[in-house]
């Protein structure tokens, strides 16, 4: 075989092999489009809560826009700081999400002294959810019978109401010292461990007042044994229910948002369309219904607005909580 013929030869079998012209030249499979399989929403508390459902809810159409099952992987502590410090710190590849809500994400930092994230640096907002409203019940033997009447009985007998809440810096917790900085009363904060014990003692005339979401209330309201004096929205079962500002209570609007976030370096593509996805779910008319039934209002706007909301809440809340030394038990 002549020269040439033997060196053709070699070097189409050096290219067959890759290495010829290096790694840079070898042949590779494009990219998998996302999403390749299933995504995770890490839920950072117990199954059968109101976040836990929210999200099941939204769960079902989300998959449908995805096109791959969506799977809920309950990761609860510590007031949801627990599984939210896990997914902030996921692989930002999109298939772990978090959901986020007002507590984990504003209120959280100025709360837990040692927080697993930072609410901004870590974690990037994807979009909204919904929004559900804070009543004020009372017990039903206090002889308040509208908000006017609890401002002014409470600056008539100083020192004489308590207010429960579900825990130690709990928005159930910051909503009455916000209210109390709206309306100059004192009120002294009797914490417990979750909604169960709160309505317990409020029932039973332990408490005078609280502060919490319309589905944790309803059937306790409905039955008369709380009274429910205002709201900081209107929302379904509370018909009729004046709010805050018709009360006549200025800027007083506490609310618990729930919102879809990622770990901060998952692509600008993934993101967005994730955000398309949830855009989809989201339009869904008997998704929103069924939002609706549980006392959430659908809410939906661009990420650079849910990242302005966070900042803004971040310093409402966390500057409530500093002010009243609110630190989570």
């Amino acid at each position: 075989m002549k020269p040439q013929a033997l060196r053709r030869r070699a070097l189409l079998g050096l290219a067959a092999a890759g290495l010829l012209y290096g790694p840079a030249a070898s042949w590779s499979a494009p990219e998998t489009a996302y999403p390749a399989k299933p995504v995770t929403i890490i839920v950072p508390f117990p199954a059968g809560g109101g976040t836990d459902v929210i999200f099941r809810s939204v769960q079902q159409r989300l998959q449908a826009a995805l096109g791959v099952s969506v799977i809920i992987d309950n990761r609860s502590g510590a007031g949801g700081t627990v599984g939210t410090g896990f997914g902030a710190k996921a692989n930002p590849d999109g298939y772990t999400l978090v959901a986020a809500t007002t507590s984990t994400i504003a209120s959280a930092d100025a709360v837990y002294p040692k927080l697993p994230y930072d609410p901004i640096k870590d974690l990037v907002p994807i979009g909204t959810i919904g929004t559900t409203p804070f009543v004020l019940v009372v017990t039903p033997s206090l002889a308040a019978r509208d908000v006017k009447g609890f401002v002014d009985y409470a600056k008539a007998h100083p020192q004489a109401l308590n207010y429960g809440s579900i825990g130690n810096g709990s928005l159930s917790h910051l909503a009455g010292e916000l209210f109390k900085q709206r309306t100059g009363i004192e009120m002294t904060h009797v914490p417990y461990r979750g909604a169960a014990p709160a309505q317990a003692d409020l029932m039973a005339g332990q408490i005078q007042a609280l502060f919490d979401n319309p589905p944790a209330l309803l059937a306790q309201v409905r039955g008369g044994r709380m009274r429910a004096l205002a709201i900081s929205e209107p929302s379904a079962g509370f018909e009729g229910l004046p709010t805050f500002e018709q009360a006549g209570i200025k800027n007083f609007r506490p609310q618990l948002w729930y919102g879809l976030m990622a770990p901060a370096a998952t692509p600008q593509p993934v993101v967005q369309r994730l955000r398309a996805a949830l855009d989809t779910a989201m339009r869904d008319a008997a998704l929103r219904t069924d939002m609706q039934s549980k006392g959430v209002t659908p809410w939906i706007v661009t990420p650079d607005a849910f990242q302005a909301q966070i900042r803004s809440d971040i310093q409402l809340w966390g500057g409530i909580a500093r002010s009243v030394n609110a630190k989570a038990e």
